[in-house]
Parts: structure tokens; sequence; C-alpha cells
């Protein structure tokens, strides 16, 4: 079992002024026995907001996987690249070109996406899309590798060449 947390950042989702369509679409895409959605939260597009609560999934409640939707785009205050790059040790890149490539093939402004992926410790963090749908058929493009990712950060087996 998969333990998750995810993150939406979003200045007018954690005052309250726009209602959160994101995290119903993130529960009932991993409602599964193989994800557990351990904690979720809403934090305003800063910086120091956004690592603080990665640091707090990853290093207190040692959570496998963080998901954090929006702030990714180009606006001043779309800053979770930079939050997450200060916490990661390890990137990811494939995750997010692959997902920037294959939800392309859909919504050619997806490439204007400038989220990151990386590893902390034994979690895997994720930005996606701040979009609700977006962030859904993002993550849907690496859903089924992510398993096959933790067999290897946890040197449970794995082959490293070929596909899950």
């Amino acid at each position: 079992m998969i333990k998750v947390a995810i993150i939406i950042t979003s200045d007018t989702r954690s005052k309250g002024i726009k209602k959160d369509e994101t995290l119903p679409l993130f529960k009932e895409f991993l409602n599964s026995p193989e994800w557990e959605l351990v904690e979720t939260s809403i934090v305003p597009d800063e910086i120091e907001e956004i690592k603080n609560k990665i640091l707090y999934y990853s290093d207190a409640l040692k959570v496998d996987l963080i998901l954090i939707s929006g702030g990714t785009g180009f606006s001043k205050r779309d800053v979770t690249p930079e939050a997450t790059g200060l916490v990661i040790e390890k990137e990811i890149p494939g995750f997010s070109e692959i997902m920037r490539v294959e939800t392309f093939k859909k919504t050619k402004t997806s490439v204007l996406s400038r989220g990151i992926s990386g590893i902390r410790g034994n979690s895997i963090i994720i930005n996606l899309p701040g979009n609700p749908q977006g962030a859904i058929e993002s993550l849907s493009v690496i859903k089924d590798i992510i398993p096959h990712g933790f067999e290897i950060l946890h040197e449970k087996g794995g082959n490293h060449g070929r596909d899950p």
C-alpha cells in the first residue's frame, strides 16, 4: 500500500474564496486498496508554506507519495517548483517530462507547466497542474509506474530496465 499526502497550492482556495474541486477528484482517483490517502492540505502560494508542508509529509509523516497540485504556471505567484526544488534530494525528470508530452496530445497548453518531480528520503514528490482535470490527467500518465519506482527506491527488487 502506498501512503499518499496531497497538497493543493492556491491563494484563493486556501482563503476560501474559491471552492477546491481537485481534492474530491484525487480521492476518487486513488480509491483502491493500493493507495491510502493519509492527509490533505490547502496552502497559499508561498514558498515557505509549501516547503514546510512537504517536509512535514516526507520527514514527519513519512508518506510514500506527495502530490502537489497548483502553482506550476507562469504567474509570479506560481512557486511550487521552486519550493519543491528546495527539498528534493534527487530529481525524477522522466515523470514530469512524460506527463507534459502525453497531456500535450489533448491540451496544448500543458507544456506551460513548470512542474518537477523528485525524491526526498523515501518519499516521491510530484508537482501537478492546478486545473483539477489537468492534475488527474497528468497523474493518470504515471500512476502505473509509481509502484515500480517505490520497489526500486525501497530496494525491494524491481527490474531497472524493463517495464513493470
